[in-house]
Order: C-alpha cells, then structure tokens, then sequence
C-alpha cells in the first residue's frame, strides 16, 4: 500500500476535472481526494496498491475525457493516508 500526491496543470479548474477524477476512482480501489488549488493546479492525493494507483493515473491522463485539459502532471510518494474513506472532493 503506498500513497501519492499527484498535482495536476494545465486547464484543469472549471472544467470537471474534479468531479470526472472522483468518477473514474469507482472502477478502481483507491481512496483519497481531489482539490482546486489557488495556483489554478488540481492536487490529488491518493492510496491504494502501487499497481491501482498506476493503473487509475494512467486512466485520467492517458484516456479519459479529460486527459487533453492536462498539460504537466508532478508525483511524489507521501506518508500513508489517516482516516481516509472512498474518494472525495475538497473544498
């Protein structure tokens, strides 16, 4: 189990991005949440089995309708998750 924080630029705010991440999180078995940055950047930060994690990112930026609003995504493993249920969107 690792956790990553995943930002996200390009258009990405106003758009859905959002809400399409917390979408297509459901076909995959990853929890944590997205957030609107004051940067115009969208930060997720996530958990699950290494292989997911790759697999559900792969998903957004490589094939999902929202892949073209990407233009840079930055990654970093972080400390695991506390408390952290599904995947939800923050304000």
């Amino acid at each position: 189990m690792i956790a990553k924080r995943v930002i996200f630029s390009g258009r990405v705010q106003g758009v859905g991005f959002r809400y399409s991440t917390r979408e297509i999180a459901t076909g995959f078995d990853v929890v944590g949440s997205v957030k609107n940055m004051p940067d115009g950047t969208v930060k997720m930060e996530i958990m699950g089995e290494a292989q997911e994690i790759e697999e559900y990112l792969s998903e957004i930026t490589e094939e999902s309708a929202i892949s073209h609003f990407i233009k840079e995504v930055q990654s970093e493993e972080i400390a695991p998750l506390e408390n952290t249920n599904g995947f939800r969107i923050s304000n």
